[in-house]
């Protein structure tokens, strides 16, 4: 569930549906668009009076978004930021990106952390090749290039490494960033009804007038297979960004016990730990929250998450993990999440 930001042209000249329903606002027409952004897909919902010119919009914002931060382009700031490049100066969305990642950095106490790359890389999770051998001394020296707390922006944004080599990645971020950015673009043009849909994170506004109620969306069934995707729950989302991170697609299964279980990151001591968390599902007021946090609850586990929302209250999520008992799948709902779902037959 998680994405690549890509240099790649944004293919807006994708099929337009339009279709007309009358509804108690201004009668406000229902515009869909679908297409190729980031690597991914989309579907952009919403409720206008008129049509306008979105397309253009839409690509300045994607366009903006790569320069700034996707590391798949050689040119982004970012990337020559990672390059040793120390002239670059940061826009506001790279600040506002570090900024949010530095909340959950420290609310997390380190184990959600954008350097850790370094570290997927030598195992193997990355797209580098990994290292042929990986003991603890190797992992001791690599452990120097991890931690968000060795960089600072200037006030002249200018961004500051402690350590020349630290390698920075807002993949786990940055889609929700975009939705976001997406959303501010269509209420400056006058939407104040939309659902956003970027490679399965979310962002909705107002309501659905058509079927005058709020936005609906599913979260996915981990068991479905591939070809055949269901949804586990249905909820209701209004003025809220979803994200949802998850490899359970990728889960290893121990061979004695039968219990199922993913490989993360602990960027504390820098070991591959198994985590129980197969899925992790957050609603928050901003899609790049929910993202942020999405991701955080997978490099934490189950237990960790647990604690970490106790502390936390307004954290809304929805894990899915590896039952302790037996070789099945059970669920954690946090009390701020319950709200959302939707009863059945509703």
């Amino acid at each position: 569930m998680k994405f690549s930001l890509k240099s790649i042209p944004v293919l807006l000249l994708a099929t337009l549906f339009l279709s007309v329903l009358v509804s108690c606002k201004q009668e406000r027409n229902l515009v869909v668009y679908n297409g190729q952004a980031l690597g991914t897909s989309y579907q952009l919902q919403f409720y206008a009076p008129e049509r306008f010119d979105l397309v253009k919009q839409f690509d300045s914002t994607i366009t903006a978004i790569n320069k700034s931060m996707s590391t798949y382009q050689p040119d982004s700031d970012i990337s020559r930021i990672n390059a040793g490049d120390t002239t670059v100066v940061v826009d506001v969305m790279f600040k506002e990106v570090f900024a949010l990642a530095q909340q959950v950095y420290k609310a997390t106490d380190g184990y959600y952390d954008p350097t850790v790359g370094v570290l997927a890389n030598a195992y193997g999770f990355g797209p580098d090749r990994p290292l042929k051998e990986l003991d603890s001394t190797s992992i001791d020296s690599l452990m120097k290039y991890v931690g968000l707390d060795k960089l600072s922006i200037s006030p002249e944004g200018k961004l500051h490494k402690n350590t020349e080599h630290i390698y920075l990645d807002f993949n786990s971020i940055a889609k929700g960033y975009c939705i976001d950015r997406i959303g501010k673009m269509l209420e400056q043009n006058g939407v104040e009804d939309y659902l956003i849909e970027l490679g399965g994170e979310l962002l909705a506004k107002g309501e659905n007038l058509g079927k005058h109620q709020p936005w609906r969306v599913g979260i996915e069934n981990i068991n479905a297979p591939v070809e055949q995707r269901t949804y586990t729950e249905a909820v209701s989302l209004n003025d809220k960004g979803m994200a949802g991170s998850g490899n359970y697609r990728k889960y290893r299964q121990d061979s004695i016990t039968g219990k199922k279980y993913v490989h993360t990151i602990n960027p504390i001591t820098g070991s591959a730990e198994q985590s129980d968390v197969l899925s992790a599902t957050v609603i928050a007021s901003t899609c790049a929250e929910a993202d942020a946090w999405a991701t955080a609850f997978m490099a934490l586990g189950l237990e960790r998450s647990k604690a970490v929302i106790a502390k936390n209250k307004e954290l809304a999520a929805f894990l899915m993990y590896s039952s302790q008992s037996e070789d099945s799948v059970a669920v954690f709902v946090s009390e701020r999440f319950k709200p959302y779902l939707i009863e059945p037959n509703k």
